[in-house]
């Protein structure tokens, strides 16, 4: 009942569930967090005292308790008007390995209790280390502006920019909101490790989600919370509830929510729609370079070709001259000469494919792109042969190079050499349509047309429209030149 209760977002049904293991002596660690989350929601600071301390003689909960004493140990004091709240997150800081999100912690907590020279001072101290302390910190720049500390506040985010290179954390692109109550702080550091558990690769949706509903629970006006809220629900299953989420009456959504939500409608196949929602969320100025390729992701997902085209010239017009920028840009000629060649104008996608070569001459994915779609086209043959070769001897595991030479040495009359390499490519990526075609074409022309038309049965399975009646074609008649893979 507590589980499905923290899944639905139900506090009050989570209180009830959560209440009677409590009071049975179930102390688990998500009764423990809805029950203080509760009670700190009602500004009942004793109770959540008496809640946050009620596992001290529990084990399996070290971590979560590590993670979160501090910080709400340090805002149930300023509830209940303590002096220097702060002193959990000093003393926790001060133990083992410097933690810097828990000393920006301190510090907003020493502004919420009008203190600023003595947060500016710990402020200029700390060194940002990772993305926790770089989150903490944008919160703590908020705040800072917000008692008028603005010089403070500039030398921070500075810092932040410094420490946070190039990377555009999509938690990093949501507006600057300052803390000013003890519930605002507890949501904000509850939300910000919702977030951190809900972007960990391959991880379940229980912790993320307990974490995410709390913060909401605290402040549902935290855009953090309601991030983290969004990707709980749609690792667990729940899209049509995460973007329900995000289209919810109030304020506007900031440009990255709105790009978040765009993905949650191309997921449900509302494609038209969600370009549409993309390419605006994009229309400010100097939008961040994540959100225009996000919007040129979703532009070429809903076969637009005319907005794809727009967010690559936005995304070209952001690139300076260093190395990183000129690989990009062989990146942006690539993806633009796809889109040209969707259309069959292969006269105006050559020039583009050649300049990207010429940008990153020793990338195996573009010297594979190039050769391939001349060979596919016969352009120029024994070059595309050769770039193709130099791809695969730089890459041979990877499946889509693989079935590239297999399927070049097929045209241009090697098809004994052909099918092994075929092989060696449908198995590394089986769901690959394309790859098993061209595996099944290989193999009625070396003479082996059981094993082809087993091949081309199950490319059947995996085909789209076009490829369909392909397929099909030759599963009727056999291999001709009509009907061979293009």
């Amino acid at each position: 009942m507590l589980e499905q209760a923290i899944a639905a977002g139900d506090l009050p049904a989570a209180r009830s569930a959560a209440l009677q293991l409590w009071q049975a002596g179930d102390r688990r660690f998500d009764a423990q967090l809805v029950l203080l989350v509760d009670a700190m929601h009602r500004s009942d600071w004793k109770a959540a005292r008496e809640y946050i301390g009620g596992r001290a003689d529990k084990t399996g909960g070290d971590v979560m308790s590590r993670l979160i004493q501090p910080a709400i140990n340090a805002w149930i004091d300023l509830g209940l008007r303590e002096k220097a709240p702060e002193r959990y997150l000093l003393i926790a800081n001060a133990r083992g390995r410097p933690e810097p999100a828990m000393a920006l912690e301190a510090a907003i907590v020493q502004l919420v209790t009008k203190r600023p020279a003595e947060a500016v001072a710990l402020t200029d101290d700390i060194i940002l280390t990772d993305r926790t302390s770089q989150l903490t910190a944008l919160r703590l720049a908020a705040t800072l502006d917000k008692a008028g500390e603005a010089d403070a506040a500039k030398r921070l985010r500075g810092r932040i920019a410094l420490a946070s290179g190039e990377r555009e954390d999509p938690s990093l692109l949501l507006p600057d909101q300052a803390v000013v109550t003890p519930r605002e702080g507890a949501a904000h550091w509850l939300g910000m490790l919702a977030d951190g558990f809900a972007r960990i690769p391959n991880g379940g949706p229980k912790i993320p989600m307990l974490f995410a509903h709390a913060a909401y629970w605290l402040n549902d006006r935290d855009w953090t919370a309601r991030s983290a809220l969004v990707e709980a629900l749609d690792r667990d299953g729940q899209a049509p509830a995460a973007a329900a989420l995000l289209a919810s009456k109030g304020a506007a959504l900031p440009p990255v929510l709105q790009m978040r939500r765009a993905e949650l409608m191309a997921d449900a196949g509302d494609m038209t729609g969600a370009a549409k929602l993309a390419e605006a969320a994009v229309a400010g100025d100097a939008p961040a370079r994540s959100l225009l390729v996000r919007f040129a992701d979703i532009a070429r997902r809903s076969d637009d070709k005319a907005a794809a085209a727009r967010a690559y010239a936005q995304i070209e017009a952001t690139l300076g001259e260093g190395d990183g920028e000129q690989a990009l840009r062989g990146t942006l000629l690539i993806a633009r000469a796809e889109l040209l060649l969707q259309s069959g104008d292969w006269d105006a996608a050559q020039p583009l494919i050649e300049k990207a070569v010429a940008l990153r001459p020793n990338d195996a994915s573009v010297l594979n792109f190039a050769g391939y779609s001349a060979i596919e086209r016969r352009k120029d043959v024994k070059q595309s042969l050769a770039r193709i070769e130099t791809a695969w001897n730089a890459e041979p595991q990877s499946p889509s190079i693989t079935d590239s030479l297999g399927w070049a040495y097929f045209l241009t009359g090697r098809a004994d050499e052909a099918v092994p390499l075929l092989e060696k490519a449908q198995s590394g990526e089986p769901d690959n349509a394309v790859i098993v075609e061209h595996l099944g074409d290989a193999y009625w022309h070396v003479g082996r047309k059981f094993q082809a038309r087993y091949t081309w049965r199950a490319a059947t399975l995996l085909a789209e429209e076009d490829m369909a009646a392909r397929l099909e074609a030759k599963l009727r008649d056999g291999l001709t030149p009509e009907t061979m893979a293009p």
